[in-house]
């Protein structure tokens, strides 16, 4: 019911800039928030920016003063604007929806998620 398509990944250079943008297509009136996640080899996969249908951001600390997420409307899509790229950013980013249904009975969560596009930061 929700897709979610990454692009804008690429290799850029110490101290660089890139944006990489997600395509939200589908119900999105059901989305409650979308969210860019990454995932480094070893690592486990962790919340970079998340973005809530009121427009209400959250970061990791990391990401912090370096990373702004947004939501183009009239595009569908959701952007993730990274300055100050460093080595330690280099992962797979993946982009994430979370889908709340409630009913009279029930309450469910739905996830959905990209591919993932591959972002590289050279030293």
């Amino acid at each position: 019911q929700v897709q979610l398509v990454e692009s804008g990944g690429g290799l850029v250079q110490f101290g660089g800039s890139l944006r990489p943008s997600c395509a939200v297509s589908g119900r999105v009136t059901d989305i409650n928030r979308v969210d860019w996640y990454r995932q480094a080899p070893g690592r486990e996969r962790e919340l970079v920016a998340g973005i809530t249908s009121a427009g209400r951001t959250n970061y990791a600390d990391s990401a912090k003063g370096r990373f702004t997420i947004s939501r183009d409307n009239a595009e569908n899509t959701v952007d993730l604007h990274m300055n100050s790229l460093k080595p330690e950013d280099t992962a797979v980013y993946y982009c994430h929806a979370e889908v709340l249904v409630v009913t009279i009975e029930t309450s469910r969560k739905f996830d959905y998620w990209g591919q993932g596009t591959q972002v590289t930061v050279a030293s």
